[in-house]
């Protein structure tokens, strides 16, 4: 099958690329022809197909014209569509997968997509489909006042950047699809967590369309080089930014005795450094960015990972990793995070510093027998729901699906 994969971006930014990366990979070792469809960037991987990437877009670029240039292609892009015409003329392919397009490609592929009448699927790594700043989070708080495409409060609390003239934009960009139906023309919808098939089913997307499958990671267990430190401390790797519950983290630990290890780096990086510097909490370590190797000692190593996020989080690959290397996780009751906790570890109140708190005590005082059965659990889980034998199993199905669908409503419309 020849499958024409869209993300707009073409190297490792965030977990929906890893996702890209790693399904790219997959499918092309089970016989299969993925074409992409991308943005230039210098960071890029290389593809045969980078010709057909769309240019470059800055949206922080200065000057007024290239401000009105950068918001008229958040609405439709010209160039995107152009270009991924000529892809699709060149290539013919069986089946798109879309994930993350909007923005810097724009749904104006959409039109394409809908012309050529191609079998569509779409993975939604994020809430933008149903948000316009992608994460129904309003300075710091869970929004859902969009429900029922009611996008003008967008602008009217500041969703994007706290900005005014970028929130009119993304209601523009919102209005403009809602009126053209342009997502219709996607068959079948994936959400790597229940959580997000429910949210997207409560505001107004067909059952039937919205499929759910975990993402994956390779079935081998990685190896994993013991540390002096092994499992003596707790760790949090991910983004730093406020919607990921850094601020609450911080607290939980303040008055703690165990140590707390941070991995990763965001807007929050500096205001994190200088809250343990003028806290005194040696107890806690800033590492920076870590990846490959040096990543998967650090986790496996871990005594429990701590998912503290406070926003609707979707199926986070650190997650998926800390299992995968059997690590107990303390998460917060938000989102896709209770669907990775299943007698592995402990739930807490999404940003309750003193339920955190209180877990993690709970942790430390549980026996040696309690704490290995949860490690073995975490592996247990990961073995059920997130290996890519079964996912590659249930995406085909996918397909399948929407290959079918599409020849029906061909048939059915003459």
């Amino acid at each position: 099958m020849k499958i024409l994969m869209v993300n707009k971006f073409f190297y490792i930014k965030g977990g929906s690329e890893t996702y890209y990366f790693a399904l790219r990979s997959l499918l092309e070792r089970k016989g299969h022809t993925v074409i992409d469809f991308s943005m230039k960037d210098e960071k890029n991987f290389d593809s045969e197909y980078s010709r057909y990437f769309v240019g470059n877009v800055d949206y922080n670029a200065d000057g007024i014209l290239k401000k009105i240039n950068a918001g008229l292609n958040i609405i439709y892009s010209r160039e995107a569509k152009k270009k991924f015409k000529q892809l699709i003329q060149d290539t013919r392919p069986d089946l798109i997968h879309l994930h993350i397009f909007q923005h810097q490609i724009s749904p104006s592929i959409l039109d394409v997509i809908r012309k050529y009448n191609i079998p569509t699927v779409y993975t939604a790594h994020d809430l933008k489909m149903l948000c316009l700043n992608y994460k129904m989070l309003q300075h710091g708080k869970v929004c859902e006042e969009c429900r029922g495409g009611r996008y003008y409060h967008c602008a009217l609390n500041r969703c994007v950047k706290d900005s005014f003239v970028k929130s009119c934009i993304n209601v523009g960009e919102g209005y403009f699809h809602k009126w053209r139906k342009s997502y219709d023309v996607i068959d079948e919808i994936i959400t790597p967590s229940a959580f997000y098939k429910k949210k997207f089913e409560e505001f107004g997307i067909e059952p039937e369309r919205v499929i759910h499958i975990p993402n994956f990671l390779d079935t081998e267990k990685p190896l994993v080089n013991e540390q002096e430190a092994k499992e003596s401390y707790y760790l949090y790797f991910g983004r730093l930014s406020e919607e990921k519950g850094i601020c609450t983290l911080l607290k939980a630990f303040h008055d703690m005795h165990v140590k707390l290890y941070i991995v990763g780096t965001g807007p929050l990086k500096e205001k994190t450094e200088q809250y343990i510097r003028q806290y005194g909490m040696s107890h806690i370590r800033m590492l920076g960015y870590i990846s490959g190797q040096e990543l998967q000692n650090i986790v496996g190593n871990a005594k429990a990972v701590i998912l503290p996020s406070e926003w609707y989080e979707n199926g986070p690959y650190s997650a998926i990793e800390a299992l995968q290397l059997g690590r107990s996780i303390i998460g917060a009751d938000i989102g896709g995070i209770p669907e990775l906790i299943d007698g592995n570890g402990f739930l807490y109140r999404s940003g309750d510093i003193k339920d955190l708190a209180e877990k993690i005590c709970t942790f430390e005082s549980m026996s040696k027998k309690e704490y290995e059965a949860m490690k073995t659990a975490s592996y247990r889980l990961f073995q059920r729901d997130y290996t890519e034998v079964d996912h590659y199993r249930r995406l085909i199905e996918v397909y399948k699906k929407a290959i079918l669908k599409k020849k029906r409503n061909t048939l059915m419309n003459g």
